[in-house]
């Protein structure tokens, strides 16, 4: 027995089969439109043909945006093959169309560039300024191409305080969409990169594509670091151009634009310092004048201290006198003071023969014979010492 198979399961399959396979998305798809026709919505359907064959296709009206379509023009459209399950239909789900004739890489430019406009990435309001005295330079370039050498001889005679810091990467070919892409994001990570230069020579369409792929763009789009794109010559216009914060005409035009030029900045400096010298010396000088008319008028103001110094001087010489006085007096009560001391000092009588007589225990003064006994140890004391003496054991009253 025949297995069989739901119309809605067959549906599903053919839906994730074609719109799994990647060769059906991402197409440019050339042909003559017929059967034009739009929704009240404002979806657009159309045919896409060529001689006996034919394509259904749907603009939707978030894509739509004014489109060129007509019947008859022979049309170049961007879009997705898709199948729609409620008809069985295959269908072109277009984003985008472009006149034929203007190739596929133009086609597709003006394709990316009206949807990343459409989405602001390239609005003049979210374009910052850039650093006026940038200490750290980053390039996004070839290492091996004249660009980074242009724009390394050209930082260095402007403004060789800056930091250059090379991101290498391909700058053509299959790979260079993802270098570029890698490397703005490297220098973003860098704490000190002030700015960066997304840079590039001239060439054909094809060789400057990398900077036309969507993740260039949005790459320069999400970069914290102001971006200064310089990819080919002054007529080349590139998608970086148009996200990046300033787009300069050439790779050695973009270094002098992040560079300040270093003996301007010097004159400025000086004529500066000059002006700031001259407005501070006007006022400088007019309150020195000012202090010393105040001095003046100081002067002229105190009276003749002449007059109170000589009275000054005049105490000073009656107070001296006295004070002489008084201490002359006291100079002779102190002599005789000293006199009637010296009088009474033991040693004068000791100098005239006499000798004082001391118990050595106790130390006290022998004035009567009553005071000692036999044995008794005494100290003798005389005008120039003393000498130890003993009571006799005979010795008694």
């Amino acid at each position: 027995m025949l297995e069989s198979i739901s119309v809605s399961r067959l549906a599903r399959y053919l839906k994730d089969v074609i719109e799994g396979d990647l060769k059906l998305s991402n197409l440019w798809v050339e042909g003559e439109i017929s059967n034009l026709s739009r929704s009240t919505r404002g979806h657009v359907y159309f045919t896409l043909k060529e001689g006996a064959y034919a394509l259904r296709c749907v603009m939707f009206q978030r894509q739509y945006r004014g489109a060129p379509l007509d019947n008859g023009a022979q049309v170049l459209a961007h879009g997705n093959v898709t199948f729609y399950e409620q008809r069985g239909d295959i269908q072109l789900v277009v984003d985008f169309v472009q006149p034929a004739g203007v190739g596929a890489k133009q086609a597709e430019f003006e394709r990316l560039r009206e949807k990343l406009a459409a989405e602001g990435l390239f609005a003049e309001e979210r374009k910052r300024q850039l650093p006026a005295f940038p200490s750290c330079i980053g390039v996004v370039t070839s290492p091996s191409g004249a660009v980074f050498h242009d724009i390394l001889r050209v930082i260095s005679r402007r403004w060789p305080l800056a930091e250059i810091v090379l991101a290498p990467t391909p700058v053509q070919g299959v790979r260079a969409a993802i270098g570029v892409t890698e490397a703005i994001r490297q220098l973003n990570e860098r704490p000190c990169t002030d700015v960066i230069i997304v840079a590039r020579g001239g060439g054909s369409i094809e060789e400057l594509w990398a900077f036309n792929e969507e993740i260039v763009a949005r790459a320069i789009f999400a970069s914290t670091v102001p971006v200064v794109s310089a990819v080919g010559h002054e007529t080349d216009y590139t998608i970086a151009d148009f996200v990046a914060d300033v787009r300069a005409p050439t790779p050695s035009a973009a270094a002098e634009i992040v560079a300040p030029d270093w003996q301007q900045v010097w004159r400025q400096v000086r004529a500066l310092m000059q002006a700031g010298y001259t407005a501070v010396d006007g006022p400088v000088r007019r309150r020195l004048s000012g202090m010393e008319a105040a001095g003046h008028r100081m002067r002229a103001a105190i009276p003749d201290p002449s007059r109170r110094l000589e009275q000054i001087a005049a105490m000073v010489r009656h107070a001296g006198a006295v004070l002489g006085r008084g201490m002359d007096g006291r100079s002779q009560g102190a002599n005789a003071c000293a006199l009637q001391l010296r009088s009474l000092d033991p040693r004068a009588t000791l100098a005239r023969g006499y000798a004082v007589v001391q118990l050595r225990e106790g130390k006290q003064a022998i004035t009567s014979v009553h005071q000692v006994k036999g044995k008794d140890r005494l100290d003798v004391h005389v005008k120039d010492g003393r000498f130890p003496a003993d009571v006799s054991r005979q010795y008694g009253f």
